[in-house]
């Protein structure tokens, strides 16, 4: 890959993962309610996600997906799912009446949630889907294009990791502030919940086009 081509594709991966989407919002959502350490370990989770998809990617298996439009829309439908279900749980989750009082959900199930919204990402598949494979060398062997498959990944989960970490370190400042407030946690519930769903809704509504 020339100089000029592989800043083009960090320029650009800047870019389209940095946008807001289920990822950073995840990850946002963690750190306001929860704190740095939910943050981290939810940047972590994600970009674990994006090590699975470098790995199918790399192994050819991506282009089964791509090949049908049927598996990539239950894909998506999977994630809107999975999203409205966090919507759901942040609803029926315990409140209390002051902020002390708040009953942070256990690192263990912050990184499953957060590894499982990267997977069922509509936007994460088509990066890998749709963007990735038009940095690669055409006609090479097909052990040169996984080694190349295998270096754009990898530059994608560094880029990746360091906006995760900023969404995380930025969030947790304002959420000191969210967490502090003299509100109900069913209030912090609900607009946790109304943010979910809303993605959700959004994402039932791409996959039905």
């Amino acid at each position: 890959m020339l100089v000029g081509q592989a800043l083009g594709f960090a320029g650009a991966t800047v870019v389209l993962v940095g946008m807001p989407g289920p990822n950073n919002l995840y990850i946002s959502l963690r750190s306001l309610t929860q704190g740095r350490r939910a943050g981290v370990v939810s940047a972590l989770a994600v970009e674990t996600g994006t090590l699975v998809y470098i790995v199918v990617t790399a192994l050819g298996l991506a282009t089964l997906v791509q090949a049908s439009p049927t598996l990539f829309t239950a894909i998506t439908l999977a994630g809107a799912s999975y999203l409205a279900y966090l919507g759901v749980q942040a609803l029926t989750a315990p409140t209390f009446d002051h902020a002390d009082g708040i009953q942070a959900a256990p690192l263990g199930r912050v990184f499953r949630d957060g590894v499982l919204v990267n997977l069922l990402n509509p936007k994460a598949t088509l990066f890998f889907l749709a963007f990735l494979p038009q940095f690669t060398t055409r006609g090479t062997d097909p052990d040169q294009l996984r080694t190349e498959m295998l270096l754009l990944g990898a530059g994608t989960l560094l880029i990746g990791l360091t906006l995760d970490l900023t969404y995380a370190l930025g969030a947790d400042a304002i959420g000191r502030r969210f967490r502090s407030a003299r509100t109900t946690t069913r209030r912090r519930n609900q607009v946790v919940a109304t943010i979910y769903l809303g993605l959700a809704g959004f994402a039932l509504v791409s996959a039905l086009r």
